[in-house]
């Protein structure tokens, strides 16, 4: 099975501590954990994305939105992100999104066959939440396939087992993960190459922050190290 390929961003609505540091010529940044808008460098990394994720969002469907689409409007902040959904957890019930009201929802996308980035990134979110202490307790993780064929109920709850003991797992029909991906502005697909039963998909990295009244606050970059995970959930647990 190929590696799975990971678009890395720095920019559009991105939210950690030091995050004026990737705000490169002509982009706009803040100082601390908050909002970086880079016009400039957006396009440039949308190019890259377009060359490396080209496959179409779905081939059979092409009134859906293309990679380019989906990855424009998350990097330039311009269009909502993130909505209802209604998906099936771990133990095989039915979940939406509302159960989650009252907790910051820390929400990647993934799928349990991914041999080593969606790992990595869990287990820095698992030890971003390990280094909150009690405070992890208002937080919510969630993964969501985007593998759904594959990524059955009892899968998923043998994968997640191995990471945060309070992430929760969340799988549905394709056209169930489909709508959630699109709505978050997730780009996935399968590998060209693949092959009946063995493939990798392809995908967007990002790390989700959604507020305790289920709004979409912004996202963290594929890559973080879990104390600078830690403080960018930190500060949006703190009262304004």
């Amino acid at each position: 099975m190929q590696p799975t390929r990971l678009l890395a961003v720095p920019a559009g609505r991105l939210l950690f501590p030091g995050a004026e540091k990737v705000a490169l010529s002509g982009g706009e940044a803040r100082s601390g954990v908050g909002v970086v808008r880079c016009p400039g460098v957006w396009r440039i990394w949308l190019a890259l994305a377009c060359a490396v994720f080209s496959a179409p969002v779905a081939a059979n469907e092409a009134a859906e939105p293309s990679a380019t689409e989906l990855i424009e409007g998350l990097l330039s902040g311009r269009v909502p992100v993130g909505g209802p959904f209604e998906l099936t957890d771990q133990a095989g019930h039915r979940r939406t999104d509302t159960d989650f009201r009252g907790k910051l929802v820390v929400l990647y996308f993934g799928y349990t066959s991914c041999p080593d980035v969606c790992p990595t990134e869990l287990q820095s979110i698992s030890l971003a939440l390990d280094q909150l202490g009690a405070a992890a307790k208002a937080v919510q993780p969630l993964f969501i396939t985007v593998d759904p064929e594959r990524d059955t109920p009892a899968r998923l709850a043998g994968f997640v087992s191995a990471f945060h003991p309070r992430l929760i797992g969340l799988t549905g029909s394709p056209a169930e993960i489909r709508k959630t991906a699109i709505a978050y502005r997730t780009f996935f697909a399968k590998n060209s190459i693949a092959t009946a039963g063995d493939y990798s998909v392809d995908h967007s990295g990002f790390i989700y922050l959604v507020g305790k009244d289920g709004r979409y606050l912004g996202f963290l970059p594929p890559g973080l190290p879990p104390d600078a995970i830690a403080d960018a959930i930190r500060a949006r647990l703190e009262p304004d």
